[in-house]
């Protein structure tokens, strides 16, 4: 295991200190925060945690229920207690850029019903600017190439579809990923985000405004733990 793999399961294991028993979770996607999953699945099996799980993504799903964590559906449930996912970029607000794995809808589904958030990532995420990483959009399949041309319009900026191989990717909900190329140019995520989901055709987008409360980042100095003092986790 790399430095910065070992760092990102340390990472993925601190998290864990902000669930107790009793809680409903919500269970992110990514290469960081599948330690979590793991990690909760232990203790569930050695040190009798209960709590019950809500995934984001089909392959948090899968995983869960390999590692032993009684899932249920969000919709069955009255929110949740707390969510601990991954992040592509958070800046000095606490702000977010997701999607990158691609669940962006589910994982802001699951942000929105939770009474915190706790992000698990790696110290290259961090940074002064949000855009440097590309602005995932999750767009219908219909007609989404105007979609994309509407988007690279109003962005003013590069817009293209994602692709695996000569193939679209295509999300669990079953629409398609539109990378924004803007650049480390976001200083109004908040305003974006407004404009992007006013256009026709797009489905949602990974700017995650106000919902993270803690980050819990791996890098040179170890493990180390950032408060939003504006943030709901103490």
């Amino acid at each position: 295991m790399t430095d910065v793999e070992g760092l990102k399961k340390d990472a993925g294991i601190a998290a864990c200190s902000y669930v107790s028993s009793g809680m409903k979770v919500g269970l992110g996607t990514g290469s960081t925060v599948k330690h979590t999953v793991i990690e909760l699945g232990r203790m569930i099996a050695e040190e009798g945690l209960e709590i019950v799980g809500v995934p984001t993504s089909l392959a948090t799903e899968k995983l869960a229920l390999e590692v032993g964590i009684p899932l249920v559906k969000l919709s069955d449930i009255d929110g949740l207690d707390v969510v601990i996912d991954g992040a592509d970029e958070y800046d000095p607000q606490f702000q977010l850029i997701k999607g990158g794995g691609a669940a962006l809808l589910r994982e802001k589904i699951v942000a929105q019903e939770s009474s915190g958030m706790v992000v698990v990532a790696d110290d290259r995420k961090r940074v002064e600017k949000l855009g440097a990483f590309p602005l995932p959009i999750e767009i219908t399949p219909f007609a989404h190439q105007a979609t994309i041309r509407v988007l690279g319009r109003t962005l003013n900026c590069r817009v293209n579809c994602r692709m695996a191989g000569d193939n679209p990717v295509i999300t669990d909900n079953g629409n398609m990923i539109a990378d924004a190329h803007c650049g480390p140019t976001i200083q109004d995520p908040i305003g974006m985000e407004k404009v992007i989901l006013n256009i026709a055709g797009v489905v949602q987008v990974g700017l995650f405004n106000n919902m993270c409360d803690v980050v819990v980042l791996a890098g040179a100095n170890g493990v180390e733990t950032f408060v939003n003092p504006n943030g709901r986790l103490k």
